[in-house]
């Protein structure tokens, strides 16, 4: 048991490292090919936030362990919303965007509610190749959407919020010495080599502990490995909230969501159909109903206040205490 928590701890600082890795690299050896930072900033960096789940879900996917993929993205979605979210709030009051209030909160509550449907309506307990497909349509057109809204901004605030997008991925904004392609090229490289591994690490080491405490696989995915491999959100939104960068902070965990739902979620299905566990149902619901309490703040208040972030932190303890007890 000792080895498999040393093993789930390391799989997991590979996750977070690697995703950092790859789109450091990745944007470097971008930039190097004449891509315009405002291409780089909505693609790589959204979707390289999200690189951890990705890497857990396509793994348990793989290995036929459905509630943990399912269950990784539905546990995560509520992990930014409501302790994230929460945590931030409680540090600095957040204002929130008009684009983020008009556009990015209805899409996500939008997608939540269609991820209920295809689960349990359309085709009940199963993500099959046709929702997969679908999912995987929204994700292209979403980043088309993304770019197309962005670009209707003048070209130097359009790169300006690029460029704030790119400094999303480290902590420490000291100035650093360009690298060459070559070092970008293998940074980019291990950084995905270790997303992959340490994604393999923590699925085969989190189904051994599950095993060994009679956990589910599905109390896993929604606690442990959700909180885990959201840990690159929560280090950018609390280092956003505390320099009082308002959009980064709840821009990164709302476009996290969206990309969680329709291209992980959309990815993984297409690998191998997802059965879903009617248990989990109430946890949809719960990532639906998170978003949507955000949407209504956002619409009788123009900012996410302290008292915002105490009630939806007292919300996630109050859920992650039943979901304890429902195991």
């Amino acid at each position: 048991m000792f080895i498999n928590i040393l093993l789930l701890v390391i799989g997991l600082v590979l996750l977070v490292k690697g995703a950092d890795f790859f789109v450091d690299g990745s944007s470097k050896i971008a930039k190097a090919l004449k891509i315009p930072p405002l291409i780089i900033g909505l693609t790589l960096v959204s979707l390289g936030t999200s690189a951890p789940e990705a890497s857990v879900s396509i793994n348990s996917s793989i290995s036929g362990m459905n509630d943990m993929s399912i269950g990784n993205v539905v546990g995560s979605n509520i992990f930014n919303t409501l302790l994230i979210l929460g945590i931030s709030a409680l540090i600095c009051p957040l204002v929130i965007g008009k684009d983020i209030k008009k556009y990015d909160l209805p899409i996500v509550v939008g997608l939540s509610l269609i991820l209920l449907i295809f689960s349990f309506v359309i085709s009940p307990y199963e993500l099959d190749i046709f929702e997969s497909i679908s999912l995987l349509i929204l994700t292209i057109s979403y980043i088309l959407f993304l770019i197309a809204r962005t670009t209707k901004l003048s070209k130097r605030k359009a790169n300006k919020m690029a460029k704030e997008l790119l400094n999303e991925t480290t902590i420490n904004n000291k100035k650093k010495k360009e690298k060459p392609l070559w070092l970008s090229i293998i940074l980019a490289v291990i950084g995905l080599t270790g997303v992959i591994f340490g994604g393999n690490l923590v699925v085969n080491n989190v189904s051994s502990i599950a095993k060994a405490l009679g956990m589910s696989e599905a109390l896993v995915g929604l606690t442990i490995v959700a909180v885990g491999t959201s840990l690159p959100e929560l280090v950018t939104s609390v280092v956003a909230s505390v320099k009082k960068e308002n959009e980064i902070a709840i821009g990164n965990v709302i476009g996290s969501n969206i990309f969680n739902i329709i291209f992980i979620l959309g990815l993984s299905s297409t690998i191998s159909t997802l059965s879903i566990s009617p248990n989990i149902v109430i946890d949809m619901i719960i990532m639906l109903l998170s978003v949507l309490i955000i949407l209504l703040i956002s619409l009788f208040s123009k900012k996410l206040n302290r008292y915002h972030g105490a009630l939806l932190l007292g919300i996630y303890i109050i859920y992650f205490i039943y979901i304890i007890i429902r195991n």
